[in-house]
C-alpha cells in the first residue's frame, strides 16, 4: 500500500455543491484535479485535504 495526501483548494459555488481545484507538488501533475463536494458538507471551508490509499 502507498499513501497520497491531496491538498484542495476552493474553486467556486454551484447550485448543491462546491469545487475545489487541486494544488499539485511543485514539479509534479495533478492526481485528481477538480473535486465537487456537496454543500451540506463543504460549508464555508475554502481547502481541503484528502489522504488516498492505493492498493497494489
Amino acid at each position: 500500500m502507498s499513501a497520497v495526501t491531496v491538498q484542495f483548494e476552493f474553486e467556486k459555488e454551484t447550485k448543491n455543491s462546491v469545487r475545489y481545484k487541486e494544488v499539485p507538488e511543485e514539479g509534479k501533475a495533478p492526481i485528481m484535479g477538480s473535486i465537487y463536494v456537496q454543500k451540506w458538507f463543504a460549508g464555508s471551508t475554502k481547502s481541503l485535504v484528502i489522504t488516498i490509499d492505493k492498493n497494489d
